[in-house]
């Protein structure tokens, strides 16, 4: 039998167990993932939150947003409780609450609504971006890190662990400063799909969407700062996350991130991005806030 790959691994995880219900609660219990911060990873508790809430959800309905709340952070040796509790299902629309609690607390809450499926309605779209460097031509972040794998835990993480393909378009500031025109506009292309294929329902695309996106939000903060993750002393943390789903998702194909950044103050940053099919159908739509601080000199 051959290993489980990275992305197998994170399809499994987000199954999740079965649930329980108790009046309007739904309980759901979920693994937790190593991250090399020895906190669980951002993008794994709003993935799980999706996939908990749909399994309350009734058939025909997907998520197609989710706005949420990071408390404190989460131990990677504990399993993570979800608390879903119903909050209305209307003729279109279905609304939970999540709550996502260890030992000690809550790490997380969200609110997320679920539609049902192919509902007609007015349509547009901002178009995608010309004439970008198609993926196959770049260097994929697994590439980029190799080098470093036996200095850097993160390294290694992205060359081993990793279950997303992520290229930059723009020049990564995971290694380095971005000293250009867009990197003082802090506005950065990215492709990522899958890394190996995933065989599974619309949710979990959904969800594993929302789980990669959070590997790079705040990079535009951090480029437009002009720091870079190895600037020295740099600390962050996600501290909330919206999400909208306007299309299908298919995390085996490429998809292009288009982010931006419109304002940083008091430690904080606004990452915001459009995420659009290769055949440029603007698939979703995120916004982030994060801390990031530096050591003042």
């Amino acid at each position: 039998m051959s290993p489980q790959t990275p992305i197998d691994r994170i399809v499994d995880v987000l199954s999740l167990s079965e649930p329980t219900t108790s009046l309007r609660h739904t309980y759901i219990k979920g693994e937790s993932l190593y991250f090399p911060t020895g906190r669980v990873y951002g993008g794994q508790v709003i993935a799980q939150s999706v996939v908990a809430a749909s399994k309350t959800i009734p058939e025909g309905r997907l998520p197609h947003s989710i706005h949420g709340y990071f408390i404190t952070a989460g131990d990677i040796h504990q399993n993570v409780l979800f608390d879903v509790e119903n909050l209305r299902d209307g003729r279109s629309f279905s609304s939970r609450r999540v709550n996502a609690t260890q030992k000690d607390g809550a790490i997380f809450t969200a609110i997320t609504s679920f539609q049902t499926h192919g509902q007609e309605g007015f349509n547009f779209q901002d178009p995608m971006p010309d004439n970008v460097t198609e993926p196959e031509n770049l260097p994929s972040v697994k590439e980029l890190m190799k080098p470093y794998e036996k200095q850097s835990t993160f390294a290694s993480y992205y060359t081993q662990k990793s279950p997303f393909d992520i290229r930059h378009v723009t020049r990564t500031v995971l290694l380095g400063t971005d000293k250009s025109d867009q990197g003082r506009r802090g506005h950065q292309l990215v492709w990522m799909k899958a890394d190996g294929r995933v065989n599974a329902g619309q949710v979990i695309h959904r969800a594993l969407l929302a789980l990669g996106c959070d590997q790079i939000m705040m990079e535009p903060i951090i480029r437009r700062s002009g720091l870079s993750y190895m600037t020295q002393g740099i600390s962050y943390a996600s501290l909330d996350h919206s999400m909208w789903w306007y299309n299908d998702v298919d995390m085996n194909e490429w998809l292009l991130f288009v982010q931006d950044t419109p304002v940083a103050g008091h430690g904080r940053g606004l990452g915001q991005a459009k995420v659009y099919s290769r055949t440029g159908t603007l698939v979703a739509a995120m916004v982030q806030e994060a801390m990031i601080r530096v050591p003042v000199a």
